[in-house]
């Protein structure tokens, strides 16, 4: 399913983790998958509440919780470059959908 909000179709998901080879790019496009998917989620339920949104958010997160041992089989982790770089994109995710989330609670269920 393709993006229909141009904001983010333009937009770089993952930037500075595609810019720094620790990161294996087949396991950010990974990501990057789970992210747009989210996006996609987003805007076919149009969530009404942070309540909602969250739910959505949190789930998304868990696909990054399980997605943490592939980068470790390749000498890799989400480290604190990646656990920014993520959040700020989960953050811009809910800003450019209307939303004035906490940060922290997008992603209250990640283990990394």
């Amino acid at each position: 399913m393709e993006l229909t909000t141009k904001k983010m179709v333009e937009y770089s998901f993952l930037k500075e983790m595609y810019e720094d080879q620790y990161f294996p790019n087949n396991l950010v496009d990974k990501g990057k998958d789970i992210l747009i998917a989210l996006c996609n989620k987003i805007e076919t339920e149009k969530p009404k509440t942070l309540k909602k949104l969250y739910a959505l958010t949190h789930k998304a997160t868990d696909e990054f919780n399980d997605l943490q041992e592939e980068f470790y089989e390749n000498d890799s982790e989400i480290e604190t470059v990646a656990r920014e770089c993520i959040a700020m994109d989960f953050e811009f995710i809910s800003k450019s959908y209307g939303f004035e989330a906490d940060t922290e609670e997008l992603i209250a269920t990640r283990d990394w």
